[in-house]
């Protein structure tokens, strides 16, 4: 098995969150309680803890000229998932709040991104480079 990391956070309730991340996002279902489910998040672990107490949202990053919420989470995808995802999201009416779009056009580090809200107001940043090879760039 490579490395990968293992990210745990709040979530208003596992029904929405079960349609977001496995039926939406197609992430396999892991474990899970009353209390928490476990994703297959491209490779990775997340782990989704009911709440009472989900935080408020900052926009206090600026990338580009554009506000992001700030923390927020992700994947760096291949130029093909990233368009196919896009697609799902649209064609199941996720809110945007950043929609797809080219991020350093013509320059290092050219990407493709966007950001979402899940159903219990987590944002997720999901991107693709046009070189992959200039993710640390």
């Amino acid at each position: 098995m490579k490395n990968s990391f293992h990210y745990a956070f709040k979530v208003k309730d596992i029904a929405s969150t079960k349609r977001f991340y496995h039926e939406i996002l197609g992430c396999a279902l892991g474990r899970e309680t009353d209390h928490w489910v476990d994703f297959d998040f491209f490779g990775h672990q997340i782990s989704a803890h009911v709440s009472n107490h989900i935080p408020q949202l900052d926009y206090c990053g600026l990338v580009d000229g554009v506000k992001v919420p700030i923390p927020h989470f992700g994947c760096i995808l291949s130029i093909e998932e990233f368009e196919k995802l896009s697609l799902k999201l649209k064609a199941n009416q996720v809110h945007f709040i950043i929609e797809p779009q080219t991020r350093y056009e013509g320059q290092t580090g050219e990407q493709k991104i966007l950001f979402i809200l899940d159903f219990s107001n987590n944002p997720l940043e999901f991107k693709c480079f046009k070189k992959p090879e200039e993710v640390f760039l």
